[in-house]
């Protein structure tokens, strides 16, 4: 899934693939680096089953090396994440002790690797797969890992400072109560939107526009407008190049879309220059 996606792809994915797939780790000063093949020779390759992907929405079956595998023995700071990032420029910030779990009680993270001479089905309405490498999880608790936490077409994973530490303009009003549902929004933004979208300048994908900056979307759509932009972009507007995907109340739901618009609005009263 892409959510919130208003611009364009930085690359072609065809001209990704032209280059043998290369995944990045980086954490603690420390960079590995593995080609596709790498992935598919190491010990601990595994043939799984997803029971729902979130990129195909059906069952599929990958070879697939353990996240947990490719991020041990590596340093990482107290309170950082993992940021995946893909050839688009899309960049999710994923909690490292999701990644880090091998508890087959709770949700395991792959990745997943796509043989190059059988790739596989393209993602419907693209014109590519989410391969080479994508992001996939298993396990009992797998209904609660969220949808932008499976990142296709996977380049790096690096090691960096939670997000409301790095870029602290993306922070709600301080004097706001723990239980306040605006901080609930920021959760979920971060989560949700900000693999694609900056607020305030933060944020590191340059896929989608920042949402705050000149006009936070609040000031210019209705709420009703802007919740069916987030269910069904196109039940608002639409056109030939666009990229932006709709999310489905089994991903994200009205109560999450309102908790988003609100943290939105709350945003629009707190604009800030972004980082130089």
């Amino acid at each position: 899934m892409r959510a919130l996606v208003f611009g364009a792809l930085l690359l072609i994915p065809s001209l990704a693939r032209a280059a043998e797939p290369l995944l990045e780790v980086a954490a603690g000063g420390e960079t590995r680096s593995y080609t596709r093949e790498e992935l598919l020779k190491r010990p601990d390759a595994a043939t799984i089953e997803v029971a729902k992907d979130i990129a195909y929405g059906g069952p599929m079956t990958y070879r697939a090396v353990p996240v947990a595998a490719l991020l041990s023995g590596l340093t990482f700071p107290a309170g950082s994440v993992i940021e995946a990032v893909a050839i688009d420029g899309f960049a999710a910030q994923i909690p490292l002790d999701l990644l880090r779990n091998t508890d087959a009680s709770k949700a395991i993270a792959w990745v997943a690797i796509e043989p190059e001479d059988q790739p596989w089905p393209k993602i419907a309405g693209k014109d590519y797969t989410a391969g080479p490498l994508y992001v996939v999880w298993t396990g009992p608790e797998v209904a609660s890992i969220r949808s932008e936490y499976w990142a296709y077409q996977l380049a790096k994973f690096e090691s960096q400072l939670s997000p409301a530490a790095r870029w602290p303009g993306l922070a709600v009003d301080p004097s706001l109560p723990d239980d306040d549902p605006v901080r609930a929004g920021q959760t979920l933004y971060i989560a949700q939107c900000l693999p694609c979208h900056k607020l305030n300048g933060g944020g590191a994908s340059v896929v989608g526009p920042d949402l705050n900056l000149p006009m936070n979307p609040t000031q210019y759509m209705t709420p009703e407008g802007l919740h069916a932009l987030i269910r069904d972009p196109k039940s608002v507007r639409s056109w030939p190049g666009m990229k932006m995907n709709g999310l489905p109340p089994d991903l994200l739901s009205d109560r999450e879309i309102d908790l988003i618009v609100g943290y939105l609005k709350h945003m629009a009263g707190r604009k800030q220059a972004p980082p130089q």
